[in-house]
This record gives C-alpha cells, structure tokens and sequence, in this order.
C-alpha cells in the first residue's frame, strides 16, 4: 500500500531498495517521525503506534482513519475547485472541522511545490502552488487506508515521548529530519529549526535507551560525519543511495546517500 500523503524525506525508496530489509520482530511497530507513512504502509503491521510533532498532519491520519468518507467527499469538492488563484484562498482559509481540515491538507499538499510542508513565524503553511493539479487518484482508496488505520494508535507526541512507550519485542523506526544533509535550497536551515543537533543527541539516547529494554532499532539518517561519530561503534551501518528531489534547481537533483543503522 502506497502513502496518501508526499512528504519530503519519505522512506518510499528504502521500501523499494533491494539491498534492505527490515528485521523480523513480534511485538508493535513504533514510528516517532510519522510524515508520510512509507514504512508504515509498506509492511503493514498488526499493531502499531504512529506519531509525529506536526499537529495538523496527526489530525489528517485521525480524520481518515475515523471518518475517511466525509474526508474523501471534502476532497472531491476542492479537486473541482483547483485553480491558482483557489490554491491560495484555500491556503489562507481557517477550517472548523476535522474532516474538513484534514481534506484542506490533503488538497495543499498534493498542489503545493514538491509536496513541502513549511510554516511561516506565525504557524501558517506558507508554501507556493506546485505544477501538479491532481487532487484525487483513480488507484487510491481511503476506504483502505481507513482500514489500515483502524487499530492503529495515533500521536501528536514528542519522538522521546513515543520511543519510551517502546517494550521487549517492538520495532522502532526512526526517521529524524536531518540536520546535516546536503543544502538544497535552505531546506536544511529549515530542519535547523524544527529539529537541532540536542535533537540528534536526544534522539540518540532514546534510542540507546530502547534497545537496553530489548527493542529493535532500525534508523536512517544522514550520511555525515557527524552522525557516524555520534553513533560510533553502536549497530549495523549501512549508506545506501537514493535519488535527490528536493532542490527547486534540477541541476541539484541527483543521486545521493542516507545512512541507515539497525540497532538490537
């Protein structure tokens, strides 16, 4: 099952990539940094805690885990409406409900530039209209992804909230924003903000903390000197490659490397 949301930095092509496999395990699959889902989707598990910081993301997987109907009409509706210059009300318009909002997110971040979420100062999605119009997609079900929700534990947590919860048998996949990747475009300022190197450390120690109670660790990250010093010694390193799509230039977009640690 695909992801319903694009994210930037979504772990669709470790999914895909044929020299990985996620570790066998026989208790929950936990996932801190949710975004898209990839991993999620990918294996489908039976029990799950999904969580992420972005409130309004965690508010959408909510809405179409509870009430995917009255999300997926709101959709309809605003794929008829598209345009440039509705992109940009809808951009600025304050929805009341959850189903409602949860369709206004799906809508920005399916029209939006390459699928980017950014705030502005004051917590306003601030990013331009993309190419892309396609609101709705003919090989999409949310019906389904309701039911891949359905049993699914859902947070708007703090990632060291959600390892702890982490027991003897469960599978942590961490999936930060990286702090020290390539700059494509002040993305990686941006990241700065959201997620610093006392982040990097933090999550390093929930981490360590998690797999002394008996969890597995699977984490990617990026591929820097300053990750592999930071986890020097610790798990199974791997760097493999994925394609780069983020920079607005395409002379920017090309093949680069991600760290991957598994770890119990």
């Amino acid at each position: 099952m695909k992801p319903f949301i694009k994210w930037v930095g979504g772990k669709r092509w470790l999914v895909a990539n044929r020299d990985f496999n996620f570790p066998t395990f026989t208790g929950r699959y936990v996932e801190p940094f949710l975004g898209g889902g990839a991993v999620f989707f990918h294996l489908q598990p039976k029990q799950s805690i999904l969580a992420d910081l972005n409130p309004k993301l965690i508010e959408t997987y909510q809405a179409i885990r509870d009430d995917w109907r009255r999300c997926e009409s709101e959709l309809y509706r605003l794929q008829k409406l598209h345009s440039k210059e509705f992109y940009y009300e809808e951009r600025s318009r304050v929805r009341r409900t959850p189903h409602t909002r949860a369709a206004q997110f799906l809508y920005l971040n399916r029209t939006c530039w390459n699928g980017l979420y950014r705030e502005n100062l004051k917590g306003q999605f601030n990013v331009p209209i993309g190419t892309k119009d396609r609101v709705i997609f003919e090989d999409e079900s949310f019906e389904k992804i309701s039911e891949a929700l359905g049993s699914v534990e859902i947070y708007c947590k703090d990632f060291e909230d959600t390892i702890s919860m982490a027991v003897a048998g469960d599978l942590v996949f961490a999936d930060p924003p990286y702090t020290t990747a390539h700059n494509l475009n002040g993305f990686v300022k941006y990241n700065q903000n959201i997620f610093s190197w006392a982040d990097q450390i933090r999550l390093k120690e929930s981490l360590m903390e998690a797999v002394n109670r008996g969890v597995k660790v699977v984490m990617t990250n990026a591929d820097h000197e300053s990750i592999h010093n930071l986890y020097d010694g610790l798990g199974v390193y791997a760097s493999l490659n994925r394609a780069s799509v983020v920079a607005g230039n395409s002379n920017y977009r090309s093949v680069t490397s991600e760290a991957v640690y598994v770890f119990g």
